[in-house]
């Protein structure tokens, strides 16, 4: 509980000043050093408990254990990226053929019709982009603007087309205004595409590379839109000051950010940084619930490029998506800006009936080092050791009972033999005493070869 305490205050949040974006590398690994070294802390004031018998401690391997079950069986990180993969439903003779059929439909009609769409409506937006954009030279012409804003709308309109899409949107639409920001949740880059077809957003978003990346800064950028690179410190400092300038200027467009700042499937919500509730500004969340029936919206960008995740979409019958502008919400007084993001938080959750989990989603970049694994098997290791090497009676430094000295591990003492020895030696005789004794020796814990059991430290663990 204390290691979630601390990456929720401290870790998964950022600090005040990189409240938006992701780390550099060298950042990330001062951050995965420091997550390792709280996890090693954590076990730690774990294994000081003291009122348990100490075979149960020793025993007791159920934090290791429950490591890795919940990894295999409830694993609430990772599943937060997983594609929903629709069930087979073509498994019999007469469904097989209706489901061919389709395949066919919708690769060799739709997707060349949609295709073409598409390449049709990019020429067209540039056939009238580029002389509004090259013939008005003055940017802040409010004619120029409104040029753009609506070409702007239309290409998104077109995207939205070559997919079929089914959009419903609930709530009044976003007007531009002082100190307020829009908020929602993130499972594609689609997401912008279907809020900047009715409402010409400026967004916060990083910056891609390839034809993506010629959008974002020949296009997108009228718009205001600020860009960011994950692995440049000081893009950040600069992007966090561009984010507060254009919060308060009136003409300029609505800002959208996406807090949790990495796609999710849209059947979790991941933890939102604070830095879009911490702008003194009016936060507007906005829901966005994808209906799965005909294809998953979900652009999982470790396995896919854009492009193939757009051509899934043109490939499948229709996306269908809900859009629900909620209530706009102000801090409250006395309210932290963490309590503030996780109310706005719920709210999106509530509406679109997903899960809120308590995970930061860059942790899905964080890989757990060798070194760390080598860690947690020496202090394993060394918890067994401070049960076992400790004299009979007395505790260990980490103040947990040691068993006494003639008994096994919880096991009743050790009875001698009533039977005959096979060397005809009776009970009483000498030798059959010292082996007896050397036999129980053998069988105790903390105790060594030395006669006085008081002062032996050797176990089994010792020896190699």
């Amino acid at each position: 509980m204390a290691l979630y305490k601390h990456r929720k205050e401290g870790l998964g949040r950022g600090t005040d000043s990189e409240p938006l974006f992701g780390p550099s590398p060298s950042e990330t690994d001062l951050f995965q050093k420091q997550f390792e070294d709280l996890l090693l802390q954590q076990e730690d004031a774990e294994g000081q408990n003291t009122q348990r018998p100490f075979l149960n401690e020793l025993l007791d391997i159920t934090s290791t254990i429950q490591e890795g079950v919940s990894a295999i069986a409830d694993d609430s990180f990772t599943r937060c990226f997983k594609e929903n993969h629709p069930d087979p439903w073509n498994w019999n003779i007469y469904l097989f053929p209706v489901w061919c059929m389709g395949v066919l439909l919708r690769y060799l009609i739709l997707f060349p019709l949609r295709l073409i769409l598409l390449v049709l409506g990019w020429v067209l937006f540039f056939l009238i982009f580029l002389p509004v954009h090259f013939f008005i030279p003055d940017s802040k012409s409010k004619m120029r603007k409104k040029f753009e804003r609506l070409l702007i709308e239309y290409m998104c309109s077109v995207f939205v087309a070559s997919w079929t899409g089914v959009i419903k949107y609930h709530g009044p639409r976003p007007s531009r205004g002082v100190n307020k920001v829009w908020v929602a949740n993130h499972t594609s880059m689609i997401d912008f595409l279907i809020l900047e077809q009715v409402t010409p957003f400026a967004v916060i978003m990083q910056l891609h590379g390839g034809w993506v990346g010629f959008v974002q800064t020949r296009i997108l950028d009228c718009l205001g839109c600020i860009w960011f690179n994950r692995t440049e410190a000081k893009d950040r400092a600069a992007v966090a000051k561009k984010l507060e300038k254009h919060v308060r200027d009136p003409e300029s467009n609505p800002l959208l950010i996406f807090p949790e700042g990495t796609c999710v499937n849209n059947q979790y919500c991941v933890m939102f940084k604070k830095g879009a509730f911490d702008l003194g500004a009016t936060v507007c969340p906005i829901a966005i619930k994808y209906n799965k029936i005909f294809v998953d919206a979900f652009w999982n960008s470790k396995r896919q490029s854009f492009t193939m995740h757009l051509m899934r979409l043109m490939t499948s019958w229709a996306v269908v998506c809900d859009v629900y502008y909620l209530e706009p919400q102000a801090r409250r007084e006395g309210e932290s800006v963490i309590e503030f993001a996780e109310r706005v938080q719920s709210l999106i959750c509530d509406r679109i009936n997903i899960k809120r989990v308590p995970w930061d989603g860059y942790l899905k970049y964080y890989r757990p080092s060798p070194k760390l694994t080598e860690k947690r098997q020496q202090k394993f290791a060394e918890s067994i050791l401070k049960r076992l090497d400790a004299p009979p009676g007395r505790a260990s430094k980490s103040g947990i009972p040691k068993v006494p000295s003639g008994r096994s591990l919880g096991l009743p003492p050790r009875s001698p033999p009533r039977d005959r020895p096979a060397n005809g030696a009776t009970p009483d005789d000498p030798l059959s005493k010292a082996s007896l004794a050397k036999s129980n020796a053998a069988f105790e814990v903390g105790t060594g070869p030395d006669k006085d059991a008081g002062t032996g430290t050797g176990t089994a663990l010792d020896y190699k």
